[in-house]
């Protein structure tokens, strides 16, 4: 999609290889995110706006990323690449080049993530800490595994215990720019998420949760935590309490 056109002096990230070990399953290391980071002309002091295209998912992630290994300022284009066309803004082909940055990555800021280990902790302990499922109520249910045509899956369906459900898109307009700050206090609210304790969200594999994380972090303000190892991870994992009130279970109904 970037090479049939993006916004004129927009450098391409490619989140599941870029920003993403594949062999680890792991956030890139380090040593890697300073050179992709460099080699895109980014400094310390440089302000970073990223974008996606049908939704702002993996732009999200990016955003998670760079505020995880320290960038101070790190936004999202409202409403993605999907409002930028549909304004008929420009849309260009040609890839920008740029003098290399000086990014280092001087502290991780490992707050921001929750661990498998962290998130069975809250489970186990019953810690004050708010559980937030961002995916479909159906998957949440456990009435499906994932939506249709993913590859990443779980043999077990439903969710963490304890977790309350409010799906990505409902933080976003039909064009997919952002509710009002009053709507998304609003929203989280009603179901106890008011900022008043810790959140950590979760989703399938952690891409729509960072869209969450990215409202409730940087837009609300609230002290969250992306569990990114999500459904994929605790769902497979023997042993970890599920709740399925669906009652689905792997091989059928």
């Amino acid at each position: 999609v970037y090479e049939r056109g993006h916004i004129p002096g927009a450098v391409n990230f490619v989140w599941h290889t870029d920003f993403v070990d594949t062999v680890s399953r792991d956030i890139v290391l380090p040593a890697r995110f300073e050179e992709l980071a460099r080699a895109a002309g980014i400094n310390p002091d440089t302000t970073v706006v990223l974008y996606g295209d049908s939704n702002n998912w993996f732009a999200a992630w990016g955003a998670w990323v760079f505020t995880l290994y320290g960038l101070d300022d790190v936004r999202l284009m409202d409403g993605g690449r999907v409002k930028w066309e549909a304004e008929g803004r420009e849309l260009s082909i040609s890839a920008p080049s740029f003098a290399e940055g000086s990014l280092t990555v001087e502290q991780v800021y490992g707050s921001l993530r929750a661990r498998m280990a962290d998130v069975r902790q809250i489970v186990e302990s019953g810690a004050d800490v708010a559980l937030l499922d961002i995916r479909s109520p159906a998957e949440f249910s456990g009435s499906i595994f994932a939506p249709d045509g993913v590859p990443e899956l779980a043999v077990r369906a439903g969710h963490i215990p304890g977790a309350v459900n409010v799906p990505w898109g409902t933080a976003v307009a039909e064009d997919g720019a952002f509710k009002s700050v009053d709507e998304l206090r609003a929203l989280y609210a009603a179901v106890g998420v008011d900022g008043s304790k810790p959140v950590v969200v979760y989703c399938r594999i952690g891409e729509r949760a960072s869209h969450t994380w990215f409202v409730l972090s940087e837009i609300l303000g609230y002290d969250v935590a992306l569990y990114d190892g999500s459904w994929t991870e605790w769902g497979n994992t023997v042993g970890a309490p599920i709740e399925n009130p669906a009652g689905t279970v792997w091989g059928g109904q």
